[in-house]
């Protein structure tokens, strides 16, 4: 039995139905690197786009190391659980006898993800450091 034939769908329409379907907490595959490329393209975007937004409001909050701690905490929870994440889909992959570059760069992800928490532990430790030295309110 062969595979339907691919329907190819107008990008917005393809946008709205994927929001949907992560609503739903699925994904879709994309298996071409044109569509990859374009995905990643949007995805830089919106996160331009909405960065300054992101800048004006962290310039009124962040007024003193203590404000920053709460914001940098939640970011480093979240990377921590992609992370762990990623973790499985690494073993999922070598399980399964995926490419070795694909593997490689998993392993990559990985590593990095872990060195950025380490990295935002160490800024909510500053947070609290720099509030208790000595001769500081």
């Amino acid at each position: 039995m062969e595979p339907p034939p691919e329907v190819t769908v107008p990008l917005t329409r393809r946008s709205l139905m994927d929001a949907a379907a992560a609503r739903f907490g699925w994904r879709r595959a994309y298996d071409t690197t044109t569509e990859v490329d374009a995905l990643l393209t949007a995805q830089s975007e919106t996160a331009y786009r909405e960065a300054a937004d992101h800048a004006a409001l962290a310039t009124a909050k962040n007024t003193d190391a203590l404000a920053v701690q709460p914001g940098v905490l939640d970011v480093r929870g979240r990377i921590l659980a992609d992370v762990l994440y990623l973790e499985g889909v690494l073993a999922g992959a070598r399980t399964h006898g995926l490419a070795p570059e694909l593997i490689q760069r998993l392993e990559d992800a990985v590593d990095h993800g872990h060195e950025l928490t380490v990295l935002l532990a160490d800024t909510v430790r500053a947070t609290t450091t720099v509030r208790t030295e000595p001769g500081r309110p």
